[in-house]
């Protein structure tokens, strides 16, 4: 095992630690080991909102959707009036 310091380290700083370590019943040391490994363990899904919304509505089935042609050009918004 290896052993850290970490110098210069504010009061709120750690007494969040603290707090946090005694909600999770742990020592400051193990709330801090904790911290890390979730921190820089891989990530088991790095997969973004958009593919994750659509795996869990995939099942429901596609929706056959007539959009409607666009014939309007969009315009800039006019702030002066």
């Amino acid at each position: 095992m290896t052993t850290l310091t970490i110098r210069g380290l504010d009061e709120e700083t750690r007494a969040r630690l603290r707090i946090r370590a005694a909600y999770h019943g742990r020592s400051m040391e193990a709330e801090v080991r904790a911290i890390l490994r979730a921190a820089l363990s891989p990530r088991a899904q790095s997969v973004g909102l958009g593919s994750r919304i659509h795996s869990r509505f995939a099942a429901l089935g596609d929706a056959d959707l007539d959009l409607p042609a666009r014939s309007d050009v969009p315009q800039a918004p006019d702030f002066e009036t």
